[in-house]
């Protein structure tokens, strides 16, 4: 899978970010694209082949690997990147608008294009709203999903067609354990710092406005 759009979203969106959201941005592509592309992937590669249980009754692993794994970890962590990341185009699309209706009114509306005030601020909080809101949702449904985040070594099954209950063995587990944590701390991390830049915004447009409100007061 090519991840290029991806990155090129999230350069595109380092541009119009503040502090907090450039380390957003460095948490995103960093410790998780990255860490997805060159090693996760290649850990859950397998994972089909590589499940084991102690019968060869037709059918029996299959079923069992779809009872415990019924979406691959690997999958929902893509899905899980390229949504948390999408939001972000609500952004860059507003900045574009600005943009084109400057160009095509051959006129100056915005001091700065990509500064983040009035529609372009209401816009770039609703994207942290959804990052935020879409983590928290991915999160709630790996613990639905896998009855919390753990990678258990040993795993008994009595589905039919398997005649009895089967022990079913997951290959390295441990490594994967590493990993999931891993994950998951990077996830809790964006969470934070999309509160963190939310909150920060929010502040700094309050102050802004009081500010305004009380040089007129003054006049």
């Amino acid at each position: 899978m090519s991840w290029a759009f991806l990155r090129d979203l999230l350069s595109g969106v380092n541009k119009y970010s503040t502090g907090i959201g450039r380390i957003w941005v460095a948490v995103v592509f960093m410790f998780r694209l990255l860490v997805y592309v060159v090693a996760a992937e290649n850990i859950w590669k397998h994972e089909h082949d590589e499940f084991e249980c102690n019968i060869k009754q037709p059918g029996c692993e299959n079923v069992c690997f779809d009872h415990f794994f019924p979406v691959s970890h690997i999958r929902l962590w893509a899905l899980q990147l390229i949504m948390v990341s999408t939001p972000s185009l609500l952004v860059v699309f507003h900045v574009a608008y600005r943009e084109n209706r400057e160009k095509h009114h051959n006129q100056k509306f915005y001091r700065k294009p990509g500064k983040i005030d009035g529609g372009l601020l209401c816009t770039y909080l609703i994207s942290l709203i959804l990052k935020t809101g879409l983590e928290i949702v991915f999160l709630v449904l790996f613990y639905k999903l896998y009855n919390g985040f753990k990678i258990p070594r040993l795993v008994k099954c009595d589905i039919n067609p398997c005649p009895n209950t089967v022990d079913c063995y997951i290959s390295k587990p441990t490594e994967k354990m590493i990993f999931l944590y891993f994950l998951v701390a990077t996830s809790c991390l964006c969470i934070i710092l999309n509160l963190s830049e939310l909150s920060y915004l929010i502040f700094k447009y309050s102050i802004k406005c009081y500010l305004k409100r009380h040089m007129k007061k003054q006049q």
